[in-house]
C-alpha cells in the first residue's frame, strides 16, 4: 500500500491559541484510519488543514505525493479528497437532490457523470431516494448525516474525511453509519475518521492516532491502541 495522505509537523493557530502543535499523521491507500481525542484536542483543525479550510501555521500536507499545503479547498476536492464536516451542514432549504448536485461541482468529466453518481448514492442510501424531493431541513438527524456523506461522495473521492459522523445519533443509526463506512472502504474509498466513539472506531479501523491538547500522544494499529489502555485513560481524564 502506498502513502495517500501524509501530514508532517503540522501546526495550526487561531490568533494566539495554538490548536495543533507539530503533529505527524499518515494514511495508506485502502485504510480506515481513526483520529481520536477528547473535545478540543485539535482533531477537526487537522481535517480543516488537510482540506484547505484552515491555514497552516507551519508544517505540510501531502496528498498523492503532491504538497497541497497551500492549495484551495476546491483544488483539493478536484484532486480526490473531500470532507463530511461535523454537524452535517446540509442546505436546509434545498431538496435532497439539490444538495447532492452541489457536491457534484468539479471537472467537466466529473460533471458529465453527475446523474450517474446521484443514482449510485441513491442505491447506497435508499432512504435518500425515497426523500429525493424533500427539503433537507425536514430530514431526521440520521438522514441528514446520510445526505452529508452522499454529498461528499458525489465528487468521487479517493480519500474521504469524516468528522464525528455519529454525533447526536441514536444507537441503531450509529450502527448503520459505521456499517456504511466499512462498506465504502471495501468498495475502494480510503477513510480518515474523527470520532468520539473510540470503541466502534477501533473495531473498524486499521490504524489509530490519539491527540491530546493539540499534540499527538500515541499511534499504532487499532488493535495495539485498544489493548494499551491509554485511550480509556484519556477519555476518563486520567
Amino acid at each position: 500500500m502506498r502513502t495517500l495522505l501524509k501530514v508532517q509537523r503540522l501546526c495550526v493557530s487561531y490568533g494566539a491559541v495554538q490548536a495543533v502543535r507539530g503533529i505527524d499523521l499518515e494514511v495508506l491507500t485502502g485504510q480506515i484510519v481513526t483520529l481520536l481525542g477528547a473535545n478540543g484536542a485539535g482533531k477537526s483543525s487537522v481535517l480543516g488543514a488537510c482540506m484547505g479550510l484552515v491555514a497552516l501555521a507551519s508544517g505540510s500536507v501531502t496528498f498523492r505525493d503532491e504538497d497541497i499545503s497551500r492549495k484551495g479547498t476546491e483544488q483539493i476536492v478536484h484532486r480526490g479528497m473531500t470532507l463530511t464536516p461535523e454537524g452535517r451542514f446540509v442546505f436546509p432549504q434545498l431538496t435532497v437532490h439539490e444538495n447532492l448536485l452541489i457536491g457534484a461541482a468539479g471537472t467537466s468529466a466529473l460533471r458529465s457523470r453527475t446523474q450517474q453518481n446521484v443514482e449510485k448514492n441513491f442505491d447506497l442510501f435508499p432512504r435518500l431516494r425515497e426523500r429525493s424531493s424533500q427539503v433537507a431541513g425536514t430530514l431526521s438527524g440520521g438522514e441528514q448525516q446520510m445526505l452529508a456523506i452522499a454529498r461528499s461522495l458525489m465528487s468521487e473521492p479517493e480519500l474521504l474525511l469524516l468528522d464525528e459522523p455519529s454525533l447526536g445519533l441514536a444507537p441503531n443509526i450509529v450502527d448503520q453509519i459505521f456499517d456504511l463506512i466499512v462498506s465504502l472502504n471495501k468498495s475502494g474509498t480510503t477513510i480518515l475518521l474523527v470520532e468520539q466513539n473510540a470503541e466502534l472506531s477501533l473495531d473498524i479501523s486499521d490504524a489509530a492516532y490519539l491527540m491530546q491538547a493539540g499534540v499527538m500522544v500515541k499511534h499504532g494499529t487499532s488493535e495495539s491502541m485498544r489493548e494499551s489502555g491509554d485511550i480509556h485513560a484519556m477519555y476518563m481524564g486520567v
